[in-house]
């Protein structure tokens, strides 16, 4: 009795009603140790820990107590202290025995099961202990119940494989390499999430189909049926031992109606052709358990596509819920709304929330498409999916559950989630997890669960799918047209629609429009619950009937991808900001139909309406850049593309909403196409360098090469449908000289080649549309001169050839991206062309004829109108002007050649006396005014044209100072 006296003061600690059990059961097994003489040596932490595990785990006491060897083992060997990798497992599972079986290699079916089902007993009772004893964290509890069942699972196939090879003869592959099967793990073994009395969800595949050369000519299928059939007994089968693992292969294609294992090819059609969608949510956590693992990286990789769409798939909401409604359903229906796992504000909630977000954006975010839910809920908070605060809780909340769950099942081994109800059993739970009685850990428990429940509830939108139901709203109705016309029409008018007749006759022929019926189910359902969504949100708008007719255009557009449908349907103010931005702008709803996957930008009203600056645009560019290969050249341009729609959407939607002024605009559209520039320059010349080496005194930053813009890239005035005036110029010592790649090419041609792929990078017409139109006809010699220009040759033909409306352009070239060094020679060339002394009759002659040449080709016809741009006294007098001034004056003041934007220019020239105060106000009152006027006609849809009559004084003021200065 020596061993229960030392344990004496742990019994104190034992709740009254508990400890007479535990005391009789302790002893029991003190005095069958003593019985077999066995040799136990305890610490003093085995001796604080045994008191609580006894009590907390039926299972281990009964265990211990009919094998005392057991935990002898365990306790001297040292496995019960230590902390096992992930590999020891397989190791002990290859040294150990079976009891009554010598330390042999197993010979039979029935050894192997024997010997798995001790291993098995043995390692439960270390795992249960030491989690029970506090003396593991939830992820080593978690991981180690995983990893003990990959390597049952491996053990087993291994012996199973070569008996049936011994038997039958060895599949082959079509190298002639033995063919082994893949074993998958779904669920929690999937994502070493394993709960302690789970059991394992698998499915079944093999690589190629053949037959065996044995008498009865058996196919591989029939051999590898077989196969897993033994394997599934082995692991599953109840025997006086007990089992290794409960297995169930429900989740394989086709069910219980499917063949135990198919092919790859099987797999790969049934996935692509018939799976159900919530057999995408099952394969998110699926990994490779067992068998062939060079083979099975194939089967693997196919899943991706299938689990992780290319677009965002708001769907995913709906189908989520409509599960978690029929579990519900069924535990209501059975009494069972104490289940941790499936009740509400349950383990499964928690998961649901992470799978909904991993479905949405995995095909997007690669880093959501990992398998541990915490991974998941901590990447939500960080990515300000969730809220911070609400991801911490998630998680925290997550391990709660888990060890909850875990305590259910290590006290008697059984796969039950309910808490129990028996008064005992409840005061055995709370005192294993460190609660003096039932009462508060059920308080904390339901405090946990309201929690949990309360952000499924926001992020599955419960309360407002459940507040939608009821008779059917006076939308609804319209939508369905389930009344005469006359009703519905005045149906439409509570809602704030004016032309009711013509309103509902758009609606009826959106609704018997080939898109909307092409519509599958799933599709039709969502857009009857978003059609009387958007009805509704017409009263928000001062413009009901042209907002309608401009967003029912964007949804016919969209309607053969309903996920983008779902992502509104799902997101009230996603929909609020749709119509918000489709009332005061028809291009919103034009750039959303030619990019949908930008509907996504609608739910965050934060970054919607802050547009990013320059650093920060190259920070996320550089970020989402990262994980392109530096050869993937399509992957590039798409990611290039969706970098410029997503930010010139929220400078479109800032300017809409009045939120940025009118330069700043021009500001944040030169900023996102120098950041563009910038990074294909970098990477163009990764892939040519990658491939052919560097030419000689070059790195990644002294690349010899630079991009100058011009027009309204150089003058930082780019407007929404801008294109880019390019020239590209490079410089190195001997263009004959050989880069020092393995396919080495000489300088020229290497800087020819930069410049086409920078060129193609831009301008490459694809799905996600082109990045931007370039225009190179500024360079030397125009479309017949070389793409690209060495920088001495640029400056004499500046200085000897270029016409005067060359040197006119030269006034708003600037540089924008390349080599730092080539940036300092630029800028001097520009200054010393601009400050040449010039004839001023013979300038202000040239420049006067160019500019009346473009009036005549390019100013409208149309009587009353006024092209911002071209008439008299609109844009392009102003920039004459300056062009004129600065060309002329900057013999007599070099500062002129500083700026390249027309405002500045306007300012300096004031300074230098060219021109007076009250000129230079007005042009600059003139110029910003048109530029206004521009950007609100393209976010109208409509060209730079509007009434002559709207600014007929201004013009006139434009065109009086051009007489003076220029005539």
């Amino acid at each position: 009795m020596s061993f229960i006296k030392n344990i004496e003061s742990e019994f104190a600690a034992l709740p009254d009603q508990l400890r007479a059990t535990v005391i009789d059961s302790l002893t029991k097994w003190d005095e069958r140790v003593t019985e077999l003489k066995l040799n136990i040596t305890p610490t003093p932490e085995f001796n604080a820990a045994i008191v609580k595990v006894w009590c907390s785990s039926l299972f281990v006491a009964e265990s211990c107590t009919r094998k005392p060897e057991l935990l002898a083992d365990l306790v001297n060997s040292g496995d019960l202290s230590a902390v096992y990798s992930e590999n020891n497992y397989a190791e002990k599972l290859v040294l150990s025995s079976a009891e009554g079986l010598a330390q042999t290699p197993v010979e039979t079916q029935a050894e192997l099961m024997t010997k798995l089902r001790w291993f098995r007993r043995r390692e439960m009772v270390r795992i249960a202990w030491r989690d029970l004893a506090g003396w593991a964290e939830l992820s080593e509890t978690l991981a180690d119940l995983s990893h003990l069942a990959d390597a049952c699972i491996q053990y087993a196939l291994d012996f199973l494989y070569q008996e049936a090879c011994e038997l039958r003869g060895t599949p082959l592959l079509s190298d002639g390499s033995p063919q082994q099967i893949v074993v998958l793990g779904m669920g929690k073994l999937g994502a070493y999430e394993l709960n302690y009395s789970s059991d394992i969800d698998l499915i079944f595949a093999y690589a190629e189909d053949g037959v065996l050369p044995d008498r009865k000519e058996t196919t591989y299928g029939e051999f590898f049926t077989k196969l897993c059939r033994n394997l599934i007994k082995v692991l599953d089968e109840i025997t006086v031992d007990g089992f290794v693992f409960r297995t169930d292969i429900r989740l394989r294609p086709y069910g219980d109606s499917g063949p135990i294992i198919m092919t790859f090819d099987g797999m790969e059609n049934y996935y692509q052709t018939q799976a159900r969608e919530w057999e995408r949510y099952a394969m998110i956590k699926v990994r490779q358990v067992a068998g062939d693992f060079k083979v099975g990286a194939q089967l693997m990789a196919m899943f991706r596509p299938f689990v992780y769409r290319r677009y965002l798939d708001y769907g995913a909401f709906e189908e989520l819920r409509s599960l978690k409604a029929q579990i519900t359903q069924e535990l209501r229906r059975k009494d069972r709304m104490e289940n941790i796992k499936l009740g509400p504000g349950g383990i499964r909630e928690i998961e649901f929330i992470g799978q909904a977000f991993q479905l949405i954006r995995g095909g997007n975010d690669k880093a959501l498409q990992t398998r541990p839910i915490l991974d998941v809920l901590r990447l939500l908070g960080e990515r300000e999916l969730l809220a911070q605060q609400d991801a911490d809780q998630l998680m925290q909340s997550y391990r709660f559950l888990r060890r909850v769950e875990n305590h259910i099942q290590q006290y008697q081994d059984q796969q039950t989630h309910d808490l129990p109800t028996n008064p005992a059993a409840q005061q055995i739970l709370a005192y294993s997890l460190d609660y003096p009685d039932w009462p508060s850990f059920k308080q904390d428990l339901d405090k946990v669960r309201t929690q949990v429940h309360e952000v499924f509830d926001q992020v599955f939108s419960l309360s407002k799918q459940d507040g939608s139901t009821g008779s059917p709203r006076t939308a609804q109705r319209i939508w369905a047209c389930v009344a005469d016309d006359s009703e519905l029409m005045d149906h439409l008018k509570e809602w704030g629609i004016q032309d009711t007749g013509a309103m509902l006759a758009a609606i009826k022929d959106f609704k018997h429009s080939a898109a909307v019926r092409r519509l599958t189910a799933k599709g039709a359902g969502v857009l009857d619950r978003l059609m009387p969504q958007l009805i509704e949100a017409m009263r928000q708008v001062a413009n009901p009937d042209e907002t309608l007719m401009r967003i029912l255009g964007l949804f016919g557009a969209v309607a053969g991808r309903n996920v983008y449908l779902s992502l509104l349907s799902e997101n009230p103010g996603a929909l609020s900001q749709l119509v918000k931005l489709s009332s005061a702008s028809s291009w919103i709803c034009d750039y959303l139909s030619l990019y949908p996957v930008l509907f996504d930008e609608l739910l965050d009203t934060r970054s919607l309406y802050e547009p990013l600056k320059k650093a920060d645009l190259d920070r996320q560019l550089r970020v989402l850049l990262a994980h392109v290969e530096v050869q993937d050249l399509e992957q590039l341009m798409v990611v290039l593309r969706q970098f410029k729609q997503l930010n010139v959407l929220r400078v479109a939607a800032a300017d809409i909403m009045g939120v940025i002024p009118l330069m700043v605009v021009s500001d944040y559209l030169t900023y996102i196409a120098e950041s563009i520039v910038s990074h294909v320059v970098e990477r163009a010349w990764l892939m040519l360098t990658d491939k052919h080496g560097q030419p000689p005194e070059t790195d990644n930053t002294s690349i010899g090469f630079a991009v100058i813009g011009f027009g309204k890239l150089g003058g930082i005035e780019l407007g929404y449908g801008s294109d880019l005036d390019l020239v590209f110029l490079y410089d190195c010592k001997d263009g004959n000289a050989m880069t020092d790649g393995e396919k080495p090419i000489s300088c020229g041609q290497f800087y020819g080649r930069l410049g086409l792929k920078v060129r193609h990078i831009l301008d490459t017409k694809m799905l996600s549309g082109v990045l931007y139109e370039v225009d190179m006809r500024l360079r030397p010699n125009g479309d017949s001169g070389l793409l690209v220009s060495h920088v001495n040759a640029y400056e004499d033909y500046l200085k000897n050839q270029a016409w005067t409306w060359e040197l006119q352009a030269l006034v708003r070239g600037r540089f924008i991206a390349g080599d730092p060094q080539l940036k300092v020679q630029y800028e001097a060339i520009r200054s010393r062309i601009l400050s040449l002394p010039r004839d001023t009759g013979v300038l202000k002659k040239e420049v006067r004829e160019m500019r009346e040449k473009m009036r005549e080709a390019l100013a409208t016809k149309d009587k009353d109108k006024f092209d911002l741009k071209q008439s008299k006294g609109g844009i392009a007098d102003i920039e004459f002007i300056v062009q004129f001034g600065v060309l002329d004056q900057a013999a007599l003041n070099v500062a002129l050649t500083t700026y390249t934007d027309n405002v500045r220019l306007l300012e300096g020239l004031q300074q230098q006396g060219f021109i007076s105060k009250a000129d230079q106000e007005t042009l600059k009152n003139a110029y910003c005014t048109y530029r206004d006027f521009g950007h609100k006609q393209v976010l109208q849809g409509d060209k730079a044209v509007i009434a002559e009559a709207e600014v007929a004084k201004m013009s006139a003021q434009v065109e009086q100072i051009w007489h003076g200065y220029m005539e």
